[in-house]
């Protein structure tokens, strides 16, 4: 069979919104032609952020595009959730250029997924394994550093590895619903001590007199959006961090988007004072910007938690990311997950140091994981 042709584009909206929909995975909300165009367009993905789209397709004339890698052409590690930074002070430590670097993933979202979007195609595997030795010799021809996959699947993250591609280990903290039926049902899983705790917190919210609200994105007027972008900025202010999305992104993203953006909204009186931004596929929320201009005790704990799970149990999603890092998050019952990502290192001599770190890392990550798994609070009969 000749190899499907691959070729570029530098823009997610030049791909047609069909072959979006015919190859990623439906009612996603960041794997769809949308997400990126929108990020695209108002350079939260674009180059005055260090992204520069060169998305990878793969089609044969006959049948049409067969595959899309989104990917980017990055000048930092800003928002791409592979911690890396040390590997580019490594470089710059042996005179070495490790920018720009190759990304394939989602922008500023460390969500895991499938990064070969191939639809149900019945030679996918021959036509990913072409796309990654294509990729592979593209980097080495235009003399990138590196290729990056961020949080593929188990299944990719295979075949990359028999790539020659290096596996890192990350841990972020998921929650799952076991069957608890209820909001009530999962702190029935929780001892008496923790069960206390948890109902204390989400106590001193209802007392304080702020109200919470649950709105999906195309239920928020764009007017609204200045207002809830300054909670969100706020928080990156805070800490001296870039706010990459804009209020006018946001809108679009909530516009566009609709039920697959939710916001968790607290009020006091007419006026926002908190905002947790989630995204929602059919069986998954994911958590994603928080933000506040309220000192309120217990406030982050019930917008970005447990408003989340009563929204998954009310709703029927089997799974809730709240996002990357967070020890915090194991006390209310998110399970520490152990996520990865695959990097093609183009000279041979940085790939076997980058990748003897790696192996000495492993071992590590996957003990925190476990230590991290003994202080769920949730009883192993649950």
């Amino acid at each position: 069979m000749t190899p499907a042709a691959v070729s570029t584009t530098n823009s997610a909206q030049s791909i047609r919104r069909a072959d979006w929909e015919n190859l990623g995975p439906a009612g996603h909300p960041f794997l769809n032609g949308d997400f990126f165009a929108i990020l695209e367009r108002h350079q939260t993905a674009g180059p005055a952020c260090g992204w520069q789209a060169r998305h990878w397709l793969a089609g044969d004339g006959e049948q049409g595009l067969l595959g899309i890698v989104p990917s980017y052409v990055k000048t930092n590690s800003h928002g791409d959730f592979i911690r890396d930074w040390s590997w580019a002070s490594a470089y710059q430590q042996l005179g070495k250029n490790y920018y720009p670097k190759l990304l394939s993933g989602l922008p500023h979202t460390p969500a895991a997924g499938p990064r070969f979007l191939l639809g149900n195609a019945g030679n996918s595997g021959a036509l990913r394994d072409h796309l990654i030795a294509t990729i592979k010799d593209w980097v080495t021809s235009n003399r990138l550093s590196s290729w990056h996959v961020a949080l593929p699947t188990a299944g990719e993250v295979d075949v990359l590895a028999g790539h020659g591609l290096l596996v890192s280990h990350d841990v972020q903290f998921h929650w799952h619903d076991r069957n608890y039926g209820d909001f009530a049902g999962f702190l029935g899983a929780f001892p008496a001590e923790k069960r206390r705790k948890v109902k204390a917190e989400r106590r001193r919210i209802a007392e304080s007199g702020l109200r919470i609200e649950v709105r999906h994105g195309n239920e928020i007027d764009a007017a609204e959006w200045p207002a809830l972008h300054q909670l969100y900025a706020s928080t990156f202010d805070k800490y001296g961090n870039y706010a990459a999305f804009s209020a006018a992104c946001l809108a679009e993203l909530a516009a566009t988007l609709g039920r697959r953006m939710v916001l968790f909204i607290a009020r006091e009186g007419d006026t926002p004072v908190a905002i947790s931004i989630c995204f929602r596929s059919a069986d998954t929320l994911y958590g994603r910007y928080w933000g506040t201009s309220s000192s309120q005790h217990s406030l982050h704990f019930e917008l970005c938690f447990y408003q989340g799970i009563n929204y998954c149990l009310q709703e029927g999603l089997s799974t809730f990311e709240p996002g990357a890092g967070g020890e915090h998050k194991v006390a209310r019952g998110f399970e520490p997950t152990i996520v990865r990502s695959c990097h093609w290192i183009e000279d041979p001599r940085m790939r076997q140091l980058l990748g003897q770190y790696l192996e000495r890392q492993h071992p590590a990550i996957l003990a925190y994981a476990e230590e991290a798994a003994s202080h769920l609070p949730i009883r192993k009969t649950a």
